[in-house]
């Protein structure tokens, strides 16, 4: 199946996740293997497999995961790849974590001088 049309194309490995946020209304379309679909404040979870179309129905963050290795195309919302469960991050990833989490220590402290 090719994905003439949708806005991305994304392959993910066993256990890979994509993480999709605000998509509400983003149509999914599984090309190979099998995603396992939950979204936020829901308590029902989506199994879809190659063949299957499916419209994210709420806003907030939408969880994919592969069962085993999958391609899925999207339309109408942008996927960002999360770390394969039991692979360590990259050091780019870890970096990037840590300057996140500095900047966010840095907003919630005052400036107070050592003398």
């Amino acid at each position: 199946m090719l994905c003439n049309g949708y806005d991305e194309v994304v392959d993910l490995k066993s256990g890979e996740l994509a993480e999709l946020r605000d998509v509400r209304g983003a149509t999914l379309r599984v090309t190979r293997g099998t995603l396992w679909v939950t979204q936020d404040r829901d308590v029902r979870d989506v199994v879809l497999r190659a063949g299957d179309v499916w419209t994210v129905e709420r806003e907030g963050l939408t969880l994919a995961e592969a069962q085993d290795d999958a391609t899925f195309c999207l339309l109408g919302g942008a996927a960002r790849r999360v770390s394969r469960a039991g692979v360590p991050p990259t050091y780019v990833e870890r970096l990037g974590v840590w300057f996140a989490a500095l900047g966010q220590n840095r907003a919630s402290r005052r400036f107070v001088p050592y003398f």
